[in-house]
């Protein structure tokens, strides 16, 4: 074969055809055995380099349709930011678990759908490399579903859209937070409760959108028959623990979004009998103290979990018939007692640790089985009874700040033993006995409400099952969950 030198300031251009170097049968284009180094080496599109010297970009900015492929050893990879424009696609020839590409702006997506956007069911991993920020112009579709089909082992940041709660939610490595709190559904459910003039202790699990006006619909019932109940929630499960007559130291537990009947989930350390305690949860924990014989224990549970109850500290003193409250991350147990002797203060605990409740301040109107609830920023009291009378007013703090209550305004009628459930905007009030003493026949079965950043008077709801009172309630909105 003969030799052909060339020159350093030769000009080498070669048409319709291969050139190897170092081998006799060039493969491509340009077909290199060996090592290859160069100072600035600039290509059209994505190179494939086994090995290199150098860095990669940390911004890989695509302008225009690329193919990524991951064979034998790495043939393709990008690093860092992944900039995507409108209209263009990357393809990625084997990207994690469960899919075969990701498509953005392609005409087909993995999952078949025609859509401008990413289709994926498991992790992106680009040129064997995991992706560490990925920029999408048009949309973006997370895994979506129900509640009870959330990925059953999903990883710390996993992202996830609830067609119940109808929000973005992110598993933290526990349990599935929402992204936005304010957008949940807004259902307040009752267990159980005293009916009259039967004088008869119910099952009964109601509910109804707080958001709206209206009457509560059935939602399933109780194992037994039970009232004075504490209830809480993390917003997709709500505990009720502690009964009388019966029931007096079980935890049952109901699944919010759909309806049905309650489930054990476990007991509290002691019997509450005639308990009426106080509760309180955050996203992650259920809490109920006091009770009983005025008794001062509080116990809390790990909602997504399911067993008995543990100690987690005491109020600064016993009493039973109190109320209870929280924000994302302290829970307040207010009032209670036994007659005549009445406790006026607030105790507080901060949820996510455990130890003895701190006395915060006293409230103005003191009463037993007053009305709680709150948003994450104001607890607010309504009604009650004392030694005189039956209590209508109502009474707010703002949680952080631990400072002293404040007049908001009036129930139309006093009510105690009535149930109350909240959102981040209203708080309603069922049922209740409207005299003091309290008689059979004075048990309301009306709902009012009151929007929790503006003071003022209650206004008319609606309706409950039946009459009703001494029922626990709980919501999957109330001020304890937390909005990201």
């Amino acid at each position: 074969m003969a030799n052909i030198r060339r020159e350093f300031g030769d000009d080498l251009t070669l048409k319709n055809g291969n050139l190897g170097i170092n081998t006799t049968t060039a493969q491509e284009k340009i077909d290199v055995v060996g090592v290859v180094k160069g100072q600035d080496l600039y290509t059209t599109g994505v190179s494939s380099l086994t090995a290199y010297e150098g860095f990669l970009r940390a911004d890989n900015q695509i302008v225009e349709s690329t193919t990524l492929e991951f064979g034998q050893g790495l043939k393709s990879s990008l690093s860092g930011e992944i900039i995507v424009g409108t209209g263009v696609t990357v393809t990625i020839g084997a990207v994690g678990l469960g899919t075969a590409e990701v498509g953005v702006g392609n005409t087909t997506g993995a999952n078949g759908k025609t859509a401008s956007n990413i289709d994926t069911t498991d992790i992106n991993l680009a040129g064997g490399s995991q992706i560490e920020c990925l920029k999408v112009y048009n949309t973006f579709t997370p895994p979506s579903g129900g509640t009870n089909e959330r990925p059953y082992a999903p990883k710390p940041g996993e992202l996830y859209y609830n067609y119940d709660f109808k929000t973005i939610e992110f598993f933290d490595g526990y349990g599935w937070r929402q992204v936005d709190n304010t957008t949940r559904s807004g259902r307040a459910v009752v267990f159980g409760g005293l009916v009259s003039p039967s004088v008869t202790v119910v099952k009964t699990i109601g509910y109804w959108n707080i958001h709206t006006l209206g009457n509560a619909q059935n939602f399933g019932e109780a194992t037994l028959n039970t009232r004075m109940s504490a209830g809480c929630s993390n917003g997709s499960r709500g505990l009720f623990a502690g009964a009388f007559p019966a029931n007096q130291e079980t935890i049952e537990y109901v699944t919010i979004p759909s309806e049905g009947n309650s489930i054990d989930f476990g007991n509290l350390s002691a019997d509450r009998n005639d308990a009426q305690m106080g509760s309180a949860s955050s996203s992650t924990r259920g809490i109920w103290a006091g009770g009983a014989q005025s008794e001062s224990i509080i116990d809390y549970v790990e909602i997504v979990t399911i067993g008995n109850a543990l100690d987690f500290g005491d109020l600064t003193e016993g009493r039973r018939n109190l109320g209870g409250f929280s924000s994302p991350t302290r829970g307040v147990f207010s009032s209670g007692g036994e007659t005549p002797s009445f406790k006026n203060n607030n105790d507080y605990i901060t949820i996510a640790s455990k130890g003895n409740a701190i006395l915060w301040n006293e409230i103005v109107r003191s009463g037993l089985s007053g009305n709680c609830a709150s948003n994450q920023t104001r607890g607010v009291f309504a009604g009650g009874y004392n030694t005189v009378d039956i209590i209508k007013h109502i009474d707010y703090v703002t949680i952080a700040s631990l400072g002293n209550t404040i007049e908001f305004g009036d129930l139309s009628v006093g009510r105690h033993g009535a149930s109350a459930a909240s959102t981040q905007t209203r708080v309603v009030f069922a049922g209740g006995f409207t005299t003091f003493p309290a008689a059979t026949d004075s048990v309301a079965n009306s709902m009012e409400y009151i929007e929790i950043a503006s003071a003022g008077n209650a206004i008319d709801f609606g309706d409950y099952l039946t009459t009703i009172c001494q029922a626990a309630a709980t919501s999957d909105s109330h001020g304890g969950l937390g909005g990201f």
